[in-house]
């Protein structure tokens, strides 16, 4: 395609040439200085382009100017009089130029301008005893009544072209912006999916993997008491035995967890209350970590609907694994926990958004895709459920969550809840954006 626009281009150049060479060719009373006007003429046509390039901002307005000053110059050495020259269409080049680059007044007033240009020849004609009359007044009349004609049509061309373009351009992202919903759909559906069935897999592992655990533990037990007399070893070994039994049956309880159906009990509710609570209960779970919460919440926030338990647990998985991931920073100086909640919509459904942005080292490019898959981790002593949970109850609230990209570093978690159908129809959906009220603590 690229090969294809030059070429048409070029052919357009040669064009242009053509006709240029075949005004240098026809005589005139100054044929020398007509043709080195032309070629003037020719070789700021092709350089326009690089002068607007490097003048952005005023080079359209050079480039009408000096076209009119190069026409007017013609005009006087193709005529013994300019206002007789046959020359004088050479004002349609800075006129439509001008139609081209500017909306329709500033076209009407370059072409007035282009107007006075050739009507200035009167005056040395004048000076020089010749008399306009009615013929030559009505031809004079005609020929700028001409520009202006011509101008208006090619601005409205012109005009009606970028308007053109400018719908084709909201299409194109209109669709853009579709098409990417429809990925993240794809994506929130194969992830569905891939949930469902490690959910039905664990499950039944969950089961099959108790029943032993209950064997193994009572075996523990009983074996301890008999020989905590007679082999304190034996004893200390069937203790860790049973610990560790304890622990499995722990992990055996998030699998079930996270593969049995969550009664889930939706309610209106003020989403900031729900984050204010489970930012308490992060900072008792961890009371010594230097992080600075920030809260940007907007005003008249609507009710979403959300069972208060679950997302609780949310908020909860989301704060700690964000103060996890936020080492204390070797001047002392606190790490930031940003939280922002304001009124958003979602493929036409009003809701509330909600981010939680930590100033940690945030998640490799790698993984990102992988994060909300079960038993997926980058942490030593994780299992890789915790955000699978957290996606299965935003799932289950008709909500998304996602992981969004961030800049300098840190993860940002980005969760939808749909509002309730009362407040839904109050609220004016806005994008989320930190602009409400600020608490710093």
């Amino acid at each position: 395609m690229l090969d294809r626009k030059q070429s048409a281009i070029g052919w357009i150049d040669v064009v242009l040439l053509v006709l240029l060479a075949g005004l240098a060719l026809l005589p005139a009373t100054d044929q020398f200085h007509k043709q080195l006007i032309l070629a003037i003429i020719a070789l700021f046509q092709f350089l326009e382009g690089r002068l607007i390039t490097l003048l952005p901002k005023h080079g359209r307005i050079y480039t009408v100017l000096i076209k009119i000053l190069l026409s007017t110059l013609l005009l006087d050495h193709t005529g013994e009089i300019g206002i007789n020259s046959s020359y004088y269409p050479i004002y349609f080049l800075p006129i439509i130029t001008a139609a081209i680059y500017f909306g329709p007044i500033a076209t009407l007033l370059w072409t007035a301008l282009a107007s006075l240009a050739y009507c200035a020849f009167l005056v040395p004609a004048f000076e020089q005893g010749y008399e306009l009359g009615s013929e030559g007044a009505t031809i004079l009349a005609i020929r700028i009544l001409f520009f202006f004609l011509a101008a208006i049509l090619v601005n409205r061309f012109v005009v009606e072209n970028r308007q053109q373009v400018q719908r084709y351009q909201a299409l194109s992202e209109t669709l853009e912006a579709t098409n990417r919903q429809l990925q993240r759909a794809e994506a929130d559906a194969r992830r569905s999916e891939r949930l469902a069935a490690l959910g039905q897999l664990s499950a039944g592992l969950a089961h099959e993997i108790r029943n032993p655990l209950g064997v193994i533990k009572g075996s523990a037990e009983m074996l301890s008491e008999k020989v905590k007399d007679i082999s304190p070893l034996a004893s200390e070994l069937a203790g860790y035995i049973s610990s560790e039994v304890n622990r499995l049956n722990a992990l055996v309880a998030r699998f079930l967890d996270f593969a049995r159906p969550l009664a889930v009990e939706l309610r209106p509710q003020q989403i900031s209350k729900i984050v204010d609570g489970s930012l308490e209960s992060v900072r008792i779970q961890v009371p010594h970590a230097k992080v600075q919460v920030e809260r940007y919440y907007e005003e008249e926030l609507p009710d979403v609907l959300a069972d208060e338990q679950l997302c609780d647990r949310v908020f909860v998985n989301l704060i700690l694994n964000a103060y996890q991931a936020m080492e204390a920073r070797p001047d002392g100086r606190p790490q930031v926990l940003r939280i922002e909640i304001a009124p958003e919509s979602s493929n036409g459904k009003a809701g509330v958004g909600l981010a939680i942005e930590d100033t940690g080292p945030g998640v490799p490019a790698e993984i990102r895709e992988q994060i909300f898959n079960p038993f997926f981790t980058s942490k030593k002593d994780g299992v890789g459920l915790g955000l699978s949970i957290v996606a299965k109850i935003v799932d289950d609230h008709k909500g998304w969550i996602r992981l969004e990209s961030q800049r300098g570093g840190g993860a940002r978690f980005h969760v939808f809840l749909p509002a309730a159908p009362d407040a839904g129809q109050e609220m004016k959906l806005e994008p989320a954006a930190a602009t409400g009220k600020r608490l710093n603590t």
